[in-house]
């Protein structure tokens, strides 16, 4: 693949993290009003129509495989929100959202363990100086062994299983038809929680602020950034789009910057820096390496 197009890939990918980002906010401000799970389940339910929309030229390539794929795929992604939904109720936010971005670390491993497949020195550097600029970004995080650490570690590894899925399956079936059903899949498990919850279907009412959000989140965080994900994984390696979606916390601090009164302190401002250097070692290290071997 030419370096432009790696660029380009690795660009895009940039792009879905800062729409995650950005998006924290008025997440945030939506489930206030209703459950996670009703608003989960109203997310993907209109981005599973959308992009049912999208997908109806390539429906002919359904079969059992991509079926399976998508659906394993998108019972990683779920878990990974319902664990990090449990995590939330015990433990600090700050620190759910270092020990899920340890992912980028995770990673590495899972994909020798499942794959046997070993990644590049540049690229483990690369995730270890993201972990330790996620470390700073979140520099308030009380890390122990409570419950809510634990629901934690579980979302980072269902994460970790997700990305590295979506860059094997991403390489042998349709796009369109991967992101169609692991959506209708994360869909089908909300609306199941929310029974088991006791939690209601419809959210108490349909404000402008879950309207708003959910078209947001649906179309862009959801649509477009899984979409991109499953895409730029076909050129991209699973652990640097981990190291890539690190950025997620740095945009979503912009975004309170911006919008939320909220401050970056010297020490926060060093690990957005040093998530950064994590992705140009990555990029940069694998690029020379291949440069010498020529």
């Amino acid at each position: 693949m030419g370096r432009l197009k790696r660029l380009g890939a690795d660009l895009l990918l940039l792009s879905v993290a800062i729409i995650w980002g950005s998006t924290f906010l008025i997440v945030q401000d939506a489930t206030k009003q209703t459950s996670v799970y009703t608003f989960l389940f109203w997310r993907f339910l209109l981005a599973t129509l959308l992009m049912m929309l999208f997908s109806l030229k390539h429906l002919h390539f359904m079969d059992k495989k991509t079926l399976l794929a998508g659906f394993i795929i998108g019972t990683f992604l779920f878990f990974g929100y319902a664990f990090q939904t449990f995590a939330l109720l015990y433990a600090y936010s700050s620190t759910v959202g270092f020990i899920t971005g340890l992912n980028v670390v995770i990673i590495p491993f899972v994909l020798f363990a499942v794959f046997r497949q070993k990644v590049s020195f540049y690229s483990c550097i690369g995730a270890i100086i993201a972990a330790l600029g996620l470390y700073f970004l979140s520099i308030n995080a009380q890390i122990g062994i409570n419950r809510g650490e634990f629901y934690a570690f579980l979302c980072a590894f269902m994460f970790s299983f997700q990305i590295v899925f979506t860059g094997f399956y991403t390489k042998k079936y349709n796009t369109y038809l991967l992101v169609l059903i692991q959506f209708f899949t994360v869909c089908i498990f909300c609306f199941f929680g929310v029974l088991f919850f006791g939690n209601p279907i419809l959210p108490p009412e349909f404000s402008v602020v879950f309207i708003k959000a959910i078209i947001i989140t649906s179309v862009f965080a959801t649509i477009f950034a899984f979409f991109v994900q499953t895409a730029m994984q076909k050129f991209v390696s699973s652990t640097k789009t981990a190291i890539i979606f690190t950025c997620e916390p740095i945009a979503a601090g912009i975004a309170g910057y911006f919008f939320a009164n909220e401050t970056f302190t010297h020490i926060q401002l060093a690990g957005a820096f040093l998530i950064i250097a994590g992705m140009l070692a990555a990029e940069v290290g694998d690029y020379i390496v291949k440069k010498i071997k020529r």
